[in-house]
């Protein structure tokens, strides 16, 4: 996959160019306001009525079928989490697969998880990239996607979206402001709503040990409270440190009591700072998270930048990877809280 720095940075292209957290600045909106928490869980479900099928999602926004959808099309990591809790697609977009055009051949990316990515029609792969004849082809009865910022949909691009909103009703579920639980919880109303059987054994003991694995970084957290974990994204010419304020991840981490660092001079969308590699050491940290996507510079890319290495986390090897758009499954995040965890209890002091 390009790297995604390579595109326009737009607003909303910066978010998906992995700026400091993978987030960049406030997306042009695609669609309608937002409702509360309680708005988005009143209309979860299936429709009383007539045998139709309605889900509320997090826009505030009813979409409707005479029946559950079955050709359904989803953002690539969403699809990953309702497979996860059972739930199939016909169609995905976003990042799918990294290609390695030399030996021929597609891996999964990051965010497909446990997809078959060679039985899902894969309508885009990159940023701006949606198939409008291949989405139409499919006949789509619904399109689900993440939403970051109030109103949008997460790689639905904006040249296109009319014609795509008009082919199938859209879901949008928030991928910000609302703490990792919150956010699985609606994951879990979606698949619900769309067949899966969310009391079944694997997904009640995942959601087990996601408590479990919550009670784990909770215990780290409480017993190294001066280590300073500093999450960030890396480019040629920028490192971009996130602030922990508004992602799903980090503001149920903070909730749990671990001590991020915050920048101090945020874009305007209260993402990130991007600071030049020569003052990259602006924040001390004791343990760095790294944005794990494609489209960011990964650790062993970083080496021949002297500022990086000499940082004292980098130096220590305390550096870890930073899952940036979780796969929103009980299965999927429970790894993240004890990888965090790990890493706290096996930090040193250092900065």
């Amino acid at each position: 996959m390009p790297d995604a720095r390579a595109i326009t940075l737009t607003r909303r292209g910066l978010l998906a160019a992995g700026g400091a957290l993978g987030i960049g600045a406030a997306l042009t909106a695609c669609g309608g306001g937002g409702g509360t928490d309680s708005e988005a869980s009143a209309g979860a479900g299936s429709g009383a009525s007539a045998g139709t099928w309605q889900f509320k999602d997090d826009r505030g926004q009813v979409a409707e079928a005479e029946t559950t959808p079955e050709n359904i099309v989803a953002f690539t990591g969403t699809a990953a989490a309702l497979h996860d809790f059972g739930i199939e697609v016909k169609g995905v977009f976003g990042p799918t697969y990294v290609e390695d055009k030399a030996k021929g051949t597609r891996t999964p990316g990051v965010q497909a998880g446990d997809l078959d990515i060679d039985k899902v029609e894969v309508l885009g792969n990159i940023w701006g990239e949606f198939s409008v004849e291949q989405y139409a082809a499919l006949a789509p009865d619904v399109l689900i996607t993440d939403m970051w910022e109030k109103g949008s949909l997460w790689y639905v691009p904006d040249e296109s979206k009319d014609k795509i909103l008009k082919l199938a009703p859209s879901i949008a579920l928030s991928a910000a402001d609302r703490t990792m639980p919150k956010v699985l919880q609606r994951h879990v109303e979606l698949a619900e709503s769309l067949g899966a059987d969310t009391g079944a054994a694997k997904v009640t003991d995942a959601k087990a040990a996601f408590e479990k694995a919550a009670a784990r970084l909770r215990a780290a957290a409480r017993a190294k409270p001066e280590i300073k974990v500093l999450v960030g994204s890396a480019s040629a010419d920028l490192f971009y440190v996130s602030s922990p304020a508004r992602p799903t991840d980090t503001l149920y981490f903070k909730e749990l009591g671990v001590n991020f660092v915050t920048p101090g001079n945020l874009d305007e969308g209260g993402w990130f700072e991007g600071l030049s590699w020569e003052n990259v050491d602006r924040y001390p940290a004791d343990v760095i998270m790294m944005d794990n996507r494609a489209s960011a510079l990964q650790p062993d890319a970083l080496k021949s930048k002297p500022t990086w290495a000499q940082l004292p986390a980098v130096q220590a090897g305390q550096v870890v990877p930073r899952v940036t758009e979780p796969i929103y499954s009980y299965e999927k995040c429970t790894p993240i809280l004890e990888d965090l965890a790990e890493a706290i209890e096996n930090a040193t002091k250092v900065a």
